[in-house]
């Protein structure tokens, strides 16, 4: 995941020629949510109402004070976030999602008179150009293929003073994760599958968007061990599409044995990275 430029891409924004490093990333192979993860997605990475609450006070706190604002919830799954954008900031929220089965999941479940979900991709917004006063991509950054043609449709979309949120984890600052003990090549998946958080700051300040700040959120991810375990054996993080099944069966079996031995009653919780930039 090392930041050396292999070549360099010239790109045209809003009439400035801007020059775009290719990091040459080593990305792994794409995962194909209309294939088994749309199935088990909404339950599986179901937030609390106090989750959705916190995120929003804090999307909210880096955002323009006007309202209403105008959102789009990048990469927006099964719509876990995209009405809560719309109550939050009052104005229309465009949910854009490649995958077609995690859309219609959205379309199905989660409503808003606001809310237009839309088939597109990071690297093909179909909005116009300066409409959106904020994006937020959450958890969905890691999974795009073409990152420079992405950052140059975020800067195109988005209007002057606007924000973009990227909900990420990255490899320079991969949080020691409870479930990553059960299963341990997961975190070196997932330093293969996150980029460091330099790389993407770089990447966007070549399209004119700049680090406003990189924050720590404190998340809780389940109540208990057990209904960690319980959400996990969904499978609804990509990072078990990566894992074998001699794997997965042995880290649930100590995982499991953990659930029994009552290790860590309390509630599961982690530092998120929260990056904003404009």
């Amino acid at each position: 995941m090392a930041a050396n430029a292999h070549s360099d891409k010239i790109e045209k924004v809003d009439g400035r020629l801007t020059c775009l490093v290719n990091f040459g990333v080593h990305m792994l192979n794409k995962v194909n949510y209309n294939d088994k993860q749309y199935a088990s997605y909404q339950q599986g990475r179901e937030i609390n109402l106090t989750t959705q609450l916190m995120w929003a006070n804090t999307f909210a706190a880096h955002a323009p004070n006007v309202r209403p604002l105008t959102v789009l919830d990048l990469g927006s799954g099964t719509g876990r976030f995209t009405p809560l954008l719309a109550r939050t900031f009052s104005g229309p929220v465009y949910g854009v999602e490649p995958s077609q089965k995690m859309r219609a999941i959205a379309e199905n479940s989660a409503h808003h008179p606001n809310v237009t979900y839309m088939q597109g991709s990071a690297e093909n917004i179909p909005l116009p150009e300066a409409s959106c006063d904020l994006v937020l991509m959450f958890l969905s950054f890691h999974h795009v293929q073409d990152r420079q043609t992405a950052a140059l449709e975020i800067a195109r979309i988005l209007r002057p003073g606007g924000r973009v949120f990227i909900r990420s984890t990255f490899s320079d600052r991969m949080p020691d994760l409870d479930w990553h003990h059960y299963f341990p090549r997961a975190r070196e998946i997932e330093m293969k599958m996150f980029p460091t958080s330099q790389e993407v700051i770089q990447l966007f300040s070549n399209v004119g968007l700049h680090l406003v700040t990189l924050e720590e959120v404190e998340e809780q991810f389940a109540p208990n061990l057990a209904e960690h375990a319980a959400r996990l054996r969904m499978k609804a993080i990509s990072t078990f599409e990566y894992l074998s099944e001699q794997e997965i069966t042995e880290g649930f079996k100590q995982l499991d044995a953990a659930v029994t031995a009552k290790i860590a009653p309390h509630a599961i919780t982690g530092s998120s990275d929260l990056l904003v930039l404009g």
